[in-house]
């Protein structure tokens, strides 16, 4: 099917799904996080208090994925005595050229129209943005990021994802790949680091493969460390340990590249870190300080702070997509 005989069957389906009242879906949000391993639901009332949060196992199989996510709704729904509007975060992207799921490693998902068979099933308009995009949304409503005009979400965990929220909502680029950072080369390679890495993308030096926490490790360990989690790192980092104080060292150098790679071309107001290694309270203090040394006219103001959320950001951002 051609490019615009897919956007006019996409519209048209669209257009018969804008069924249900706009007044009642704005009394209800439902979120759903659409993850590997788990699918999860939270609802919030207009002021973003939650209601409703329940999450099952996901079926590596795409209806029996679509049929768990009907049922959460359909629970929270019948649950809570309202009807709401729905939001999906993805780990990939709806193409705006073929209105296909792209990029998702939640593979059985890949090439299906999943806003369009969600929203036949549920009988209304389903929105689906990737899950940092949703991250930067739900921290610049009213996370660590509200009141600021332009967020940058970064989610920093086993792997590494970036996500723009611009007054609040999704800005997602016109090849709906927008925030998709951590798959550019690391800025300012040394020659050590260049052609070290290779990423599951297809690429080299990808800038996940450093500051991930699994870049992380795997830096400590290349060094001559032994350990599986960045969280041993950092316990022989208080312990005054001299290879794992280096470790960190560079870690804090490329995450600072890497974020000032972004600030000289975005220059968002506040970046917001996710993830696991958000929660490393050292890079906070030490991280501006490096900043200074990467971004254009040496100096940089910009806050880089924890999120508010947690692993619930995500959830909520889908539910914040309406």
């Amino acid at each position: 099917m051609l490019r615009t005989e897919v956007e006019s069957v996409s519209q048209a389906k669209k257009s018969k799904l804008l069924r249900v009242d706009s007044g009642v879906r704005q009394m209800l949000r439902m979120g759903v996080d659409l993850g590997g391993t788990k699918i999860e639901l939270v609802a919030l009332n207009t002021e973003g208090k939650e209601l409703f949060r329940k999450r099952l196992p996901t079926p590596r199989e795409y209806e029996a994925t679509l049929d768990t996510i009907v049922s959460l709704v359909g629970e929270a729904e019948a649950t809570l005595g309202m009807t709401g509007s729905v939001g999906v975060g993805i780990p990939g992207v709806i193409s705006p050229f073929s209105g296909l799921v792209k990029n998702a490693n939640s593979t059985w998902i890949n090439g299906k129209p999943l806003d369009i068979d969600l929203g036949q099933r549920l009988g209304r308009e389903v929105r689906v943005a990737n899950d940092a995009n949703c991250f930067a949304v739900s921290e610049a409503v009213d996370g660590a990021g509200a009141g600021k005009g332009v967020v940058f979400g970064v989610i920093i965990g086993t792997g590494c994802g970036g996500g723009i929220a611009i007054n609040g909502r999704v800005h997602s680029g016109g090849n709906g790949i927008c925030g998709e950072w951590g798959h550019n080369p690391l800025p300012w390679m040394s020659k050590e680091e260049f052609n070290s890495t290779s990423c599951f993308c297809g690429n080299h030096d990808c800038i996940e493969t450093f500051i991930s926490g699994t870049g992380f490790v795997r830096d400590f360990n290349l060094a001559g460390g032994n350990v599986t989690k960045g969280s041993e790192i950092m316990e022989l980092v208080d312990a005054g340990d001299i290879r794992a104080v280096a470790a960190f060292d560079r870690y804090v150098d490329r995450l600072a590249r890497s974020l000032a790679h972004v600030i000289n071309s975005l220059d968002p107001d506040v970046v917001v870190l996710g993830g696991g290694m958000s929660n490393i309270d050292a890079i906070y203090p030490k991280l501006p300080q490096v900043l200074v040394k990467y971004v254009v006219g040496g100096e940089c103001r910009t806050p880089v702070v924890q999120n508010l959320y947690g692993c619930s950001s995500g959830v909520r951002g889908a539910a914040w997509l309406w």
